[in-house]
C-alpha cells in the first residue's frame, strides 16, 4: 500500500478506536488483553502514537525512548488520545518524502515505515478497543488486511527476538481465500523465513478471509476463526509463541 493510503487508514482506525472507547467506558475490560481495561488502552496506544511522532517529526536517527504513560482518565485521557492520534497524523502527512529518522524494521523509507507501522498499531488496537464494547471487532478492508499480514509474517517474524521457533524444522502455510495472497513460513532454531509462494507441502496451513487470518494472526480472534488443515499443534504454537509485545 502506499503511505498517503495507509495514512488514510491510520486516521480511520484512530478515530474508531476512540470512538469504541468512549462508548465503552474506561473501565470495561479488553478481551482480547486480558488484564487490561479501556484505560490501558488508551494510555498504551497514546504513547505509541507520540514515541512514534518523535521519530517522525524531531528527526531521530537513533532509538528514542517513549515518554511513559500518562496518569490520565475519563474524558481527559480520551482527549489526550485524540490529540496525540491527531499528532501523528500530521507528522505523517507533513513530513518530507525523504525524512531521515531511526526505524526497526526495513522499508522503502523511513516515512513508509512509520505511516504502515502505525496504521496496522492503530488497527489491532481499534479491534481491542470494540472488543471491550461489544465483544467482536469491526471489519477490515482486504488489500489493508493483506499488507498487515505481510508486515506481521515476513518482518516481525524475520526478527531475532521473534519467539516463533521449533525444534525440528516445520512449515505453515497461510492463505488468504478471498486475495489469493498465500504465505509459506520455514519454522526452525533460528528466525522465521516467510515467502510469498504456496510451493512444496506444509506441515498445517491455516486459511481464511484476509481479514480473518489478520485477526487471528494478531490472536485477536480464536483459531476457530479460521479452518485448520494439518498439524494444529503448528496453528496453536503460534498462538503460545508469536504475540508482539512492547519493550
Amino acid at each position: 500500500m502506499q503511505t498517503a493510503e495507509l495514512i488514510k487508514c491510520l486516521v480511520r482506525e484512530g478515530q474508531s478506536l476512540a470512538g469504541a472507547a468512549a462508548e465503552a467506558g474506561p473501565d470495561a475490560a479488553v478481551p482480547t488483553c486480558p488484564g487490561w481495561t479501556v484505560r490501558n488502552l488508551l494510555r498504551h496506544t497514546g504513547m505509541v502514537h507520540r514515541w512514534a511522532t518523535a521519530f517522525v517529526a524531531e528527526g531521530h536517527t537513533a532509538y528514542h525512548p517513549d515518554g511513559g504513560e500518562p496518569d490520565l482518565d475519563g474524558e481527559e485521557l480520551l482527549e489526550w488520545f485524540r490529540e496525540g492520534h491527531g499528532l501523528l497524523v500530521a507528522a505523517l502527512s507533513e513530513a518530507p518524502a525523504d525524512v531521515e529518522c531511526w526505524t526497526f524494521m526495513p522499508a522503502p523509507s523511513p516515512l513508509a515505515f512509520w505511516a504502515r507501522r502505525q496504521a496496522h498499531e492503530t488497527a489491532v488496537h481499534r479491534a481491542d478497543a470494540e472488543s471491550a464494547l461489544d465483544g467482536k471487532p469491526g471489519p477490515l478492508a482486504a488489500g489493508f488486511a493483506v499488507d498487515g499480514l505481510d508486515e506481521l509474517l515476513c518482518l516481525f517474524h524475520a526478527r531475532p527476538k521473534s519467539r516463533m521457533r521449533t525444534q525440528t524444522p516445520r512449515v505453515l502455510r497461510v492463505r488468504a481465500l478471498d486475495t489469493d495472497d498465500v504465505w509459506t513460513l520455514r519454522l526452525s532454531t533460528e528466525p522465521v523465513q516467510t515467502e510469498r509462494t504456496d510451493e512444496g507441502p506444509a506441515d498445517c496451513e491455516v486459511s481464511g478471509t484476509a481479514e480473518q487470518l489478520y485477526l487471528t494472526l494478531w490472536n485477536r480472534l480464536p483459531l476457530t476463526a479460521v479452518s485448520v488443515a494439518g498439524d494444529a499443534d503448528l496453528a496453536r504454537l503460534w498462538r503460545e509463541k508469536s504475540a508482539i509485545t512492547w519493550s
